[in-house]
């Protein structure tokens, strides 16, 4: 299992997603996958993702200091499961908590991470193929209320889409549409969910 951590990522924004999604001929899965992430990770978090504020700061700090690999960290590892793509999300609460996670496994003290970095992070889904997938990633699309929402940074060429905050709030349904050169996975991903993740 990979998790793929973005800091500072910039990337040129290619071509509009709605022209990306547009070319070429899919085929669609037979049904959305509905997202999904562990409940009752501690610590407990019902936010969603959000700009790094104190409360979250502290809170992604303690989620660092877990051994193993903690859900509150890897919260994304089954998000979408499906056998084509592998989503990793990257946020100022999982930016904290990965420089600490970091540290405390190589049996160093917890770190203070940078919290002017963290309010600088905003949420960028990577995207990688899966073991021995041969559906090529042509295009990404995340809709609320069945609008496309544009990125506001990456594309298809790097396969990181950066958003800013707003487009995961948990206000409603967000669906994740992940377009290959044979077929299109789509996820949904419910308010409830929206709230676990951070």
């Amino acid at each position: 299992m990979r998790h793929v951590l973005f800091t500072g990522v910039r990337c040129a924004l290619v071509a509009t997603l709605a022209a990306t999604v547009g070319a070429g001929v899919t085929l669609a899965q037979s049904g959305p996958i509905k997202g999904t992430v562990a409940a009752g990770t501690k610590p407990a978090w019902e936010k969603g993702i959000i700009g790094i504020t104190p409360e979250s700061y502290y809170n992604a700090i303690e989620c660092g200091k877990q051994p193993g690999n903690p859900t509150c960290l890897f919260w994304d590892a089954d998000l979408c499961k499906n056998s084509d793509f592998e989503l990793a999300l990257n946020t100022p609460y999982k930016a904290v908590a990965y420089e600490v996670w970091y540290s405390v496994r190589q049996k160093k003290p917890a770190p203070q991470p940078n919290y002017q970095n963290a309010q600088q992070t905003r949420v960028t889904v990577g995207i990688t193929a899966v073991k021995g997938s041969k559906n090529t990633l042509t295009g990404f699309s995340l809709k609320r209320a069945g609008k496309a929402v544009q990125p506001i940074d990456g594309g298809v060429a790097s396969s990181r889409f950066t958003y800013d905050f707003p487009a995961f709030a948990p206000t409603g349904t967000l669906t994740l549409d992940i377009v290959g050169k044979e077929r299109t996975v789509s996820c949904t991903i419910d308010a409830a969910t929206l709230k676990l993740m951070r």
